[in-house]
């Protein structure tokens, strides 16, 4: 039992410093992993919702493909099929889908 209880007190001597440097690495490798490449697609897709225009063809968050026919304030009419309109948020607009289908069929 003494061998082991002096075995357990050198061990945990030193490790308060490695412990901390540990952390730190770990929250570095997250941030650079995760977190930065997170906000950067988030502001790849407002940048993208600030430039809508009318006749652009998109993708909303439902998978749903058609052509923007208005921009109101904080909606947005997408035109799906011939005479079919529907209204959506402006939020819920996520891709160009030209772009999308070109990187699909590569």
């Amino acid at each position: 039992m003494n061998l082991l209880t002096i075995v357990l007190q050198q061990a945990g001597a030193g490790a308060d410093y490695s412990f901390l440097i540990m952390m730190v690495a770990i929250f570095a490798i997250m941030y650079f992993f995760m977190i930065r490449p997170q906000n950067k697609k988030r502001k790849e897709i407002e940048n993208f919702r600030k430039g809508l225009e009318v006749g652009q063809s998109v993708v909303t968050a439902g998978g749903i493909y058609g052509k923007i026919k208005e921009i109101e304030d904080g909606t947005v009419i997408v035109e799906i099929a011939s005479g079919v309109k529907i209204k959506v948020d402006k939020n819920s607009i996520y891709a160009d889908a030209q772009a999308q289908a070109q990187s699909q069929a590569k």
